[in-house]
């Protein structure tokens, strides 16, 4: 026991000690216990936030959810910007970057907005919280809670151990699909009288399936091509991307095809 114990603090140690030098001090970065808890208590919410619920009056919201959404919106526009206009800058490829590990200041502003993009992760987490504090459990889906969970895991790897690098093709598409989708949030907060406005969501579902097809084919690239980029992470990305092809194929079934072929029967 004290020999399993002895190499758990071990393993922590070089959790603590090993990766990047230039993101270690900033918020949630060194250690991966403040994540873990805040993980914890997300499922802690997921799990009993319907029953606290249950003889409670739905909470609508809506100045505050629309206020949420356009700063999510705003956010992701920000991030979109700086991935996009740092990696012209520095000449980033799209087919095979290593992370620049320099402190210089393209390098250095790589690094914090993938930190802004793990840290949008950790806001995003209160999108369950309105769900639940709304009474709209059945949105509070295994999907749902999944993506967000593990996004927050693994940002929290990205920018611990690689802040750019092919990394950054990853946030720049998805800063980029999120504009739309809290654009499409902040209409839908705005009341029933918005629905017309609504048509796209399928839409949406499309570009978010579209993102998740080009990130498989550009780590899955690197696996086959001499890349100064980590394979592990590409591995890793390119498996979790799989699982939310899968997910997202099964959404959209569930959601658009067979409620259609319902209607028709």
């Amino acid at each position: 026991m004290a020999s399993t114990w002895q190499k758990t603090q071990e393993f922590y140690n070089w959790v603590l000690e090993s990766g990047d030098p230039r993101t270690d001090p900033w918020p949630l970065v060194r250690s991966p216990l403040p994540v873990t808890l805040l993980f914890a208590f997300y499922l802690f919410v997921v799990a009993l936030g319907p029953f606290y619920m249950r003889k409670r009056k739905l909470l609508k919201l809506r100045g505050l959810l629309i206020s949420y959404n356009l700063a999510m919106m705003t956010l992701s526009s920000y991030m979109f910007y700086e991935f996009l206009v740092t990696s012209i800058l520095d000449n980033y490829s799209y087919l095979c970057q290593p992370v620049d590990y320099s402190r210089s200041e393209l390098g250095m502003r790589m690094a914090r907005v993938c930190w802004w993009f793990f840290f949008s992760k950790v806001i995003e987490l209160l999108d369950t919280v309105f769900f639940i504090l709304r009474k709209k459990q059945e949105q509070v889906t295994f999907l749902h809670v999944y993506h967000h969970g593990t996004m927050l895991f693994n940002w929290w790897s990205g920018v611990k151990y690689v802040p750019g690098g092919q990394a950054f093709f990853i946030g720049m598409l998805n800063s980029f699909v999120h504009i739309f989708m809290y654009g499409y949030y902040a209409l839908a907060s705005l009341g029933p009288q918005m629905h017309r406005y609504l048509w796209w969501k399928r839409y949406l579902t499309i570009m978010q399936l579209c993102q998740f097809v080009a990130i498989a084919a550009h780590s899955s690239y690197n696996l086959f091509t001499e890349c100064p980029f980590p394979d592990g992470f590409n591995i890793a990305v390119f498996l979790y991307v799989l699982s939310l092809i899968a997910l997202f194929l099964h959404f959209y079934y569930r959601t658009y095809t067979r409620r259609k072929q319902e209607k028709l029967t």
